[in-house]
């Protein structure tokens, strides 16, 4: 039987098989953005004919496919998600708007704030209100439920966000709305809080209920697609989504928790980078994923990438267990422009697959960072794709030459001008990941893969002064390969608010075993006896904020620690790894919503 991995990028569709003996086979397509699902199952085409049968023998002899899509960034990045309205606790329908009082760039006055997913109109207040413990104060008024309810039908939203406060204690108002909104907008997708983020922090839980509405109706339509063009094509097994996380999900699953695959496709590649750290035996690694649209970076140490529940993809907060990846704007489609003061920049634009850069043949003009490196020779135009397809260095020289007249300079400097800025870029990105997080670049493993990291690896890993790079065999479709090596996993959070001395070990273990139990009915009886449990806490210092700052000390901490056991009798964790707490405070959890 076959496993298959599928990665779709900005420019190319990546597919990997893997049979029982262990052997590969890769096969790459063109992607269709305008449905993803054709270039899909255009890869399935040519990874059928690389084994030398069709498209209906091949997914006969399928068990599994893993699924890595971009579909859910893209209707997040590209504002192009469902028409949501959200229904909020009275008086506090702004505060997605409001966002942490704070903006990117705290120093620029001038700077506008993000304009929210969700415009004013179609936020609506509910009569309600639970307090911080759990208890009711205000209990749920259904007439201005429903009449909240029925003004957003009239504006003709898809997908509605619940998203009261303090529901992470108790839920019980948020699924009776379900059941109101069950009624009147059956055809609505519905996000509650309680469900996405059963955590505390109000603008977190609300910002990443609302992305998850946003996104839940596209990634749905565009699984749906896929999942009819594979039962036409004869396939009957499962199909499962990469999470941003690092683990999969069935579709159900993916297509309730939407906000969970907002980075699926670059989490491909860290799943296939673990895998590659021990076939190594290398655990320092820095990532570098270069596509067609973007470059991606991230940082394994020990083996093991960060995870962070504190992403921002685009303005919009996703506060979601997710692997901490940095994304740049470079890529081999990556346009190359001069400014009027006749300085050379090399992205965040991209040509992407349609029209692409212009030695595609596709109507492409402008030139990109794939042009300059065919106009250098570091391309052969009779290889590309295997032969599948012809670069046409004609077109390539045209459109660098556009970029050499605005320079004054001639062709080749021209080419290897743009060359060297994506470079530096790049060198920038991998700095960002590791010298601000206090990690030395050159005691790292360079990991190149992607479709075009390998015409830029030597010369980065230069700039940084990084002895070693590795480009695995597989490296152009290493992120489709790694899904095949990830395992289906879920990923579960609670707040418990209270002083570590006065919690005690045996409220924990029970936190734990409730979390551990719910995700072995997700996971289903099939896997029991094959479930991995893995705990972590989340915890500050006494009159430490949210953000992480010891006010009295100046001292910053904040990371995700793996759980080993608590010590009721002292006021630190007993894990080596945790700092000893200054004198006067102890462990507690964070909390910011107001009572």
């Amino acid at each position: 039987m076959l496993r298959v991995g599928i990665d779709v990028g900005g420019t190319f569709t990546d597919l990997v098989g893997v049979d029982d003996a262990g052997r590969v086979s890769l096969a790459k397509s063109a992607s269709t953005p305008a449905d993803p699902s054709i270039g899909v199952m255009d890869g399935l085409v040519l990874l059928a004919a690389e084994l030398g049968t069709d498209v209906a023998a091949l997914l006969a002899d399928t068990g599994v496919i893993v699924h890595g899509t971009t579909v859910a960034t893209n209707a997040l990045l590209e504002r192009k998600g469902a028409k949501v309205g959200m229904l909020t606790t009275s008086g506090h329908r702004d505060v997605i708007e409001m966002r942490e009082g704070l903006k990117d760039d705290r120093y620029n006055l001038r700077m506008a704030p993000p304009v929210p997913l969700v415009p004013r109109a179609r936020r609506l207040d509910v009569t309600e209100r639970m307090r911080f413990d759990g208890s009711v104060e205000t209990p749920l008024s259904k007439a201005s439920a429903e009449a909240a309810i029925r003004r957003l039908g009239a504006a003709s939203v898809g997908a509605v966000a619940v998203c009261y406060l303090h529901s992470y204690r108790d839920p019980r108002h948020e699924r009776e709305t379900r059941k109101l909104l069950a009624r009147l907008l059956p055809d609505a997708y519905v996000s509650l809080s309680s469900e996405v983020l059963a955590q505390i922090k109000e603008y977190e839980r609300f910002c990443t209920t609302v992305v998850n509405a946003y996104v839940g109706p596209v990634l749905g339509r565009y699984l749906g697609s896929l999942g009819s063009r594979l039962r036409k094509a004869g396939y009957q097994g499962d199909v499962l989504i990469m999470q941003s996380h690092g683990g999969v999900a069935t579709i159900a699953d993916s297509v309730r928790l939407a906000a969970g695959a907002v980075l699926s496709g670059p989490a491909g590649g860290i799943a296939g980078s673990r895998h590659a750290s021990r076939l190594l035996g290398e655990g320092n690694l820095i990532t570098f994923d270069m596509g067609g649209t973007s470059t991606d970076i991230a940082l394994l140490e020990g083996g093991e990438p960060h995870l962070t529940g504190d992403k921002a993809v685009g303005a919009s907060k996703v506060a979601l267990p997710s692997i901490d990846i940095h994304t740049l704007g470079a890529g081999g489609g990556s346009i190359a422009r001069v400014d009027a003061g006749g300085i050379l920049h090399v992205g965040p634009e991209s040509a992407g697959a349609v029209p692409g850069p212009a030695c595609y043949g596709r109507g492409g003009a402008a030139a990109t960072v794939t042009d300059a490196n065919l106009v250098l020779g570091l391309l052969d135009p009779d290889g590309f794709l295997g032969g599948r397809a012809r670069l046409e260095p004609a077109a390539a020289q045209t459109a660098v030459e556009g970029v050499a007249a605005q320079l004054g300079l001639g062709l080749l400097p021209a080419a290897e001008g743009i060359h060297r800025v994506v470079n530096t870029n790049m060198a920038e990105g991998i700095r960002l990941v590791s010298v601000r997080r206090g990690a030395d670049p050159r005691r790292f493993t360079l990991l190149s893969f992607g479709g075009a990291a390998g015409l830029h690896i030597t010369e980065v890993a230069r700039m940084l002064e990084i002895t070693r790079v590795v480009v695995p065999r597989v490296a152009s479709v290493l992120s489709a390969w790694g899904m095949l090596a990830t395992d289906l996993r879920y990923e579960f959070v609670r707040t418990h608010v209270g002083e570590a001395g006065q919690v005690g070990a045996g409220r924990l273990r029970k936190l734990f075993a409730e979390m551990e139990t719910e995700g072995r009915k997700r996971l289903g009886a099939s896997f029991a006896g094959q479930v991995d449990v893995r705990r972590s806490v989340d915890m500050r210092y006494g009159e430490q904020t949210f953000r992480s700052r010891c006010r009295s000390t100046g001292w910053t901490w904040r990371r995700r620690v793996s759980w080993t056991r608590w010590s009721s009798a002292s006021t630190s964790a007993t894990r080596s790894s945790i700092p000893t707490a200054p004198p006067g405070r102890t462990w507690s959890w964070s909390t910011c919503e107001p009572r």
